[in-house]
């Protein structure tokens, strides 16, 4: 998959491509069906295949304080975009120039003489363009074929980012799963910290989050906190278990937002490595104790309960595998 930046240039001179556009926040099962038809479509005119979509998200420019929580970061959604048989991502810089241009601008400059659009993906409800003023009927009359999707839904409901993340802040991960098609994740670098899982005997590996993330931690846009089960990609051995705090530390006073995991039954060196946690169960919320002791006796706990949780799902996952 290639990444393009700017719409300055042609990038397709002959052929052109099938295209779509959108913030995948997530790459939902939504966005999946659209991805899939862009893939198809494709294929059958032997075109490549190209996402439209934004840095930053459209939101954090205009509402910058209180922009929803993003499901995924930058890298995350490029990573997701790679098993979904997208062969080019455009990503357009959302500024004050992007957001002035009118959507009759947008269809000539973005989509007609930068990409040579042939067929374009799109939901129903699509908006684009100054005051949102382009929709459907508009692209529809520029000279390319236009496949309208229809709305993805679960139980009688879109698919929608907003869905997952309430689902998140509630702790219903079976239900994020439900719509992402797959468990949420949050992915860093690990970085030091003040070592204190190490002194209560729990090491962790403290993962580096965006400064987005960092900031909503705590507040009612946070898309998770508290105490999970998770399992952990990016090591030799993969996926790894363990037990995920994500939160403030109000036991130690902590005045950051962290995302501190503990790998069960591990021992190695993880500074600096890109590590992806993944959320599969919530084990409780965080919460502030009277002493060190106290945490440490709530963090044996928290361990066995995962460790139940990793048996049981162990168990399972044998069973719908059947005899071998």
């Amino acid at each position: 998959m290639r990444l393009m930046r700017g719409f300055r240039q042609r990038h397709f001179r002959h052929g052109g491509c099938v295209a779509t556009i959108g913030n995948f926040d997530g790459i939902h099962l939504g966005h999946q069906a659209v991805l899939g038809q862009v893939a198809e479509k494709a294929s059958e005119l032997g075109l490549p295949s190209v996402v439209i979509t934004f840095e930053p998200h459209p939101q954090e420019f205009f509402r910058p304080d209180d922009a929803p929580m993003r499901l995924t970061g930058f890298r995350e959604k490029m990573q997701t975009l790679r098993r979904y048989a997208v062969d080019h991502v455009l990503c357009l810089r959302f500024d004050r120039a992007l957001a002035d241009m009118t959507a009759q601008e947008f269809i000539r400059t973005v989509l007609i003489e930068s990409l040579g659009v042939r067929c374009l993906v799109i939901g129903a409800d699509f908006r684009f363009g100054r005051d949102r003023r382009g929709d459907v009927a508009m692209l529809q009359q520029a000279g390319f074929q236009v496949l309208v999707m229809r709305a993805f839904e679960i139980g009688d409901e879109r698919v929608s980012s907003t869905r997952i993340r309430a689902a998140l802040r509630q702790g219903d991960l079976a239900a994020a799963e439900k719509l992402l098609g797959r468990n949420y994740r949050l992915s860093g670098r690990v970085v030091a910290g003040d070592r204190r899982g190490r002194q209560l005997g729990y090491p962790t590996a403290n993962i580096h989050l965006s400064r987005r993330v960092r900031a909503q931690c705590g507040s009612r846009r946070a898309p998770v906190a508290g105490v999970f089960a998770v399992q952990v990609f990016g090591l030799e051995r993969e996926p790894l278990p363990g037990i995920a705090n994500v939160g403030m530390r109000p036991t130690v006073s902590g005045s950051q937002c962290r995302l501190e995991v503990h790998l069960l039954d591990f021992t190695g060196d993880l500074y600096g490595r890109h590590l992806q946690v993944e959320f599969l169960t919530r084990l409780r919320d965080e919460a502030r104790f009277e002493s060190l002791e106290a945490l440490k006796q709530q963090i044996r706990r928290d361990e066995d309960r995962a460790r139940e949780f990793f048996e049981r799902r162990m168990i399972e996952q044998r069973r719908l595998a059947g005899p071998i």
